[in-house]
């Protein structure tokens, strides 16, 4: 081929396109990931800490749920109960302390899952952000078991809590259960997988030039 033909197919050929500027980094899927994992885990870290430290309040809300002593629609506390389900209240003062403080500890071991997963988002450079997703999912489905299963499910229905007005939860473990439930939705996503490995992928191939 002549110097002119080659020539010719040089200007043929597409430029090779710019890579974005640094800072459109911010919308990267493993930035966002980590963004929302991270609320997650300042909540978690969060409740467990008023939990620990202010460990009365939230006691009394576990202990009357579990006694089951106001599930009366608002009526005196240990009036007009429903003898059909009151066979399910736990009588021990000192199991309910107990189920209390492994909540605290579920609490806090999801919290600490969850800020692992915020350092893997940081520091893993592998193509999909294999260990960073697995400790993402596992925190948050820490989370939603607990407020899911434990709140709604366990205290919600097989504790009757949806019948007391004093001491009742389903709202709050609803918004909790929701706030976990979006960030792993995204990590499920096709388009979420395919950004974390186009970013690895850029990341490199910045690397090579």
């Amino acid at each position: 081929m002549t110097n002119d033909g080659r020539n010719q197919q040089a200007r043929q050929l597409p430029a090779a396109a710019d890579p974005p500027p640094r800072w459109t980094r911010l919308g990267s899927f493993p930035v966002v990931a980590a963004v929302l994992v991270g609320l997650n885990a300042l909540m978690m870290a969060l409740i467990a800490f008023g939990n620990i430290t202010d460990f009365d309040t939230n006691h009394q809300f576990v202990d009357h749920v579990l006694k089951m002593d106001t599930t009366n629609f608002g009526g005196e506390p240990g009036a007009d109960l429903d003898p059909d389900v009151m066979w399910r209240a736990i009588d021990s003062g000192g199991l309910r302390t107990a189920g209390y403080v492994l909540i605290i500890a579920w609490e806090t071991l999801a919290a600490l899952v969850l800020i692992a997963a915020v350092v893997a988002w940081i520091a893993e450079r592998r193509a999909g952000h294999p260990r960073a997703r697995a400790l993402s999912v596992i925190g948050l489905l820490k989370v939603i078991l607990l407020f899911f299963g434990g709140f709604l499910d366990i205290g919600g229905e097989w504790f009757q809590m949806w019948r007391s007005s004093a001491w009742n939860g389903t709202e709050s473990a609803l918004r909790n259960i929701i706030v976990a439930a979006i960030p792993l939705l995204l990590l499920f996503l096709p388009a979420g997988r395919d950004s974390g490995r186009s970013t690895a992928t850029a990341d490199t191939g910045a690397g090579e030039r």
